[in-house]
């Protein structure tokens, strides 16, 4: 059979593509990457040093022509969490948009405006697009279903925290897939039983097994136009109506909590130390030691804004230096740099206490060793990167299951 096509949008370093690749069922045949608030675009070219720059934007793509991207199978990106109300009406037919630079209006004018659109998605961003906004908890999500089936889609999601599957990071995202009304995976899917669709017919389930939690399963229906949905979605409720995993078609919610049932081998933060192979930049002076005990330590202590109001201030202490027999906590965008911080990586080893190294961070997320290694590219750049990118294992895993349901 021959590769799905693909088009890699918000492609950052390459983490989608490097996953699709290692399927082998997959061609990555245009890709976009943007920075829009620096001058150097350091993401980008990272992601030409290690795949060409054929066929590669760097271009805002609110501003790509959608006729000069190529026709593919599938559309895939982690795109930016923002706020995604919708803030205008087009005076012709194009009907409803939201706030100019939401990277989500950029997907959903690509899907409009091709003559031949994807038919399928398959996309990744943080967990919390579930409860967002806090004012209406959901409302975000709802407005993305609601936009894809009025496009024609139909959507299956779950929330999947990589160290569940026996990968090295605890990374919580939420990847959802879209199957498009003319594809026989849209028809399978209007057949089933929404909850069988979810715990083991599905695309996700297939690739990563899960059961049923306790808690109750829910079902309702996503209804009027995107302003309305947008303006009274969930107004005043305290919780929101989606649960970590569900399907969406016709209109029609279903949403069931449910949980990893991976009984395989697990991968743990030791696995991926470069022991030997370490410069002296990376370990902590003796004189550091308390401001970074004090930073991973709990406190409950009086504190005083800038405004001269004081406050009571209180936080639980972390497992500090990390447990290496565990899979690491999630990589931030500020994991690098030597300055002391609670939430960056600190490890012991034979030679005392020191920070990741880049190639432990890409190890986290997947990555090929010095997948990041580009001359003028910082290491904190480096940790950046990582800090921003997905665990390319739980992209294949899915990519590897919705290829051979298309291709059945």
């Amino acid at each position: 059979m021959s590769k799905l096509k693909a088009i890699e949008l918000f492609a950052g370093v390459g983490g989608f593509r490097l996953g699709l690749e290692k399927t082998g069922q997959y061609e990555v045949v245009w890709s976009n990457q943007w920075e829009p608030s620096t001058k150097a675009q350091h993401a980008s070219l990272v992601y030409e040093a290690n795949f060409g720059k054929e066929n590669h934007s760097n271009q805002d793509i609110a501003e790509v022509e959608t006729q000069t991207i190529p026709d593919a199978d599938v559309l895939v990106g982690g795109f930016p969490c923002q706020d995604y109300s919708v803030a205008t009406t087009l005076q012709n037919s194009k009907g409803l948009i939201g706030k100019k630079g939401v990277l989500w209006w950029s997907i959903h004018k690509i899907l409009s405006e091709k003559k031949n659109p994807p038919k399928y998605l398959f996309l990744e961003n943080v967990d919390r697009l579930l409860k967002s906004p806090s004012a209406q908890r959901g409302r975000d999500f709802a407005i993305m279903l609601k936009s894809l089936d009025d496009l024609g889609y139909a959507v299956e999601w779950r929330v999947i925290n990589a160290a569940d599957y026996g990968m090295p990071q605890r990374r919580r995202r939420i990847f959802f897939l879209g199957y498009h009304k003319s594809t026989p995976l849209y028809k399978s899917l209007k057949k089933a039983n929404p909850a069988d669709w979810v715990l083991s017919l599905g695309t996700i389930a297939s690739a990563l097994p899960v059961q049923q939690t306790t808690q109750k399963p829910s079902s309702f229906k996503i209804e009027g136009d995107l302003v309305h949905i947008s303006d009274n979605f969930n107004l005043g409720e305290k919780l929101s109506p989606f649960q970590n995993s569900g399907v969406f078609i016709n209109g029609k919610v279903f949403t069931v909590k449910t949980e990893s049932s991976y009984a395989g081998k697990r991968a743990v933060l030791g696995d991926v130390l470069q022991n030997g192979e370490v410069t002296e930049e990376f370990y902590i002076p003796e004189e550091d030691f308390p401001k970074w005990e004090y930073l991973k330590g709990a406190k409950k202590e009086v504190r005083t804004a800038k405004t001269g109001f004081t406050y009571n201030y209180s936080e639980g202490g972390m497992i500090f230096p990390d447990a290496l027999d565990n899979a690491s906590r999630t990589i931030i965008t500020g994991e690098g740099g030597k300055s002391p911080s609670r939430f960056k990586h600190v490890i012991q080893s034979q030679k005392g206490l020191r920070r990741l190294t880049p190639v432990e961070l890409e190890r986290l997320n997947m990555f090929p060793d010095n997948h990041t290694l580009l001359e003028g590219i910082s290491d904190t750049k480096r940790a950046f990167f990582m800090g921003n990118a997905l665990v390319v294992g739980v992209v294949e895993k899915i990519a590897e299951a919705l290829a051979a349901k298309i291709q059945v």
